[in-house]
């Protein structure tokens, strides 16, 4: 009977080693799992055409272009390089390019940048003095003014809720019409990257269009998420205009006529604007 123990108990220990070797060995036979990284789709570039040529003011350092009302208005900077040019804002001559300015701000103070129309009223931008001013529509006539922590102020448009502005950054914020406070910010993303220097804004058919500045890029913003949903490549524009006039600077200014259904570009000092088609 001992032995038969022994012998049972042999075996128990050879049948264990046995299992350990075989259960060893599966283990360093699975398989090694690897993490392969999803290449995230690329941004979809809209192609666009050139419906009309139209004259712009060379004199023109654009910072804001919209229409209300039927009429194109045109906002302007005044860098100190340039001691001709004047911060103003007014309505555009599609016939000459000219602007008849209706305001203008002391250019010694003040950098004019982007305006939006809201409620009939226009509100105005000014670039490093996060100051904002408040018009009347019909007369023009200064009504009011805000402040806004921003750094600097740069574009403005509306999703007929808010007032949308840009400030240089990849940031856009929302504000309350009836006090300029802020309300919101929205990130603006291209595939989970940054997308910076967000500059003049227009709302076309849900979606926020913005210039992307020195550079020929327009970019489509979904304001749900931040992210970029397509952009449009009008480089081949800009290298236009800077050879018919070399004191050109880049792109800027998009606007949308709702009632005609027209979209309007142009640029800082150039001398045409084009009404261009691309879907949107």
């Amino acid at each position: 009977m001992k032995n038969i123990k022994k012998i049972t108990s042999v075996s128990a220990i050879v049948f264990s080693i046995i299992c350990l070797c075989s259960c060893d060995s599966e283990v360093k036979k699975t398989p090694e799992i690897k993490t392969v990284e999803v290449e995230k789709p690329a941004i979809p570039v809209l192609e666009y055409s050139v419906i009309a040529t139209l004259p712009h003011d060379t004199t023109a350092f654009t910072e804001g272009l919209l229409f209300h009302d039927n009429k194109l208005f045109e906002s302007t900077g005044s860098p100190s390089s340039s001691p001709n040019l004047k911060s103003v804002f007014g309505i555009v001559d599609l016939k000459t390019g000219k602007l008849d300015a209706k305001v203008e701000i002391d250019k010694n103070t003040y950098f004019g940048e982007g305006i939006v129309f809201f409620n009939k009223k226009i509100y105005q931008l000014t670039y490093e003095n996060q100051t904002g001013f408040i018009y009347d529509e019909k007369t023009y006539k200064k009504i009011g003014q805000f402040n806004y922590a921003n750094k600097e102020g740069w574009g403005l448009t509306t999703d007929s809720t808010y007032i949308i502005m840009s400030d240089g950054t990849n940031k856009l914020t929302y504000f309350d019409p009836k006090d300029m406070s802020p309300v919101k910010s929205l990130s603006v993303n291209e595939n989970g990257y940054a997308t910076d220097a967000l500059n003049e804004l227009e709302y076309i058919n849900g979606f926020i269009y913005a210039n992307i500045w020195m550079t020929g890029y327009i970019v489509k913003i979904d304001p749900k998420t931040g992210n970029v949903v397509a952009k449009i490549n009008f480089t081949p524009i800009s290298f236009q205009m800077k050879n018919m006039h070399p004191n050109t600077l880049e792109m800027n200014g998009i606007a949308y006529d709702p009632t005609a259904d027209k979209i309007y570009v142009t640029g800082k000092l150039w001398p045409n604007m084009y009404e261009v088609k691309f879907p949107h």
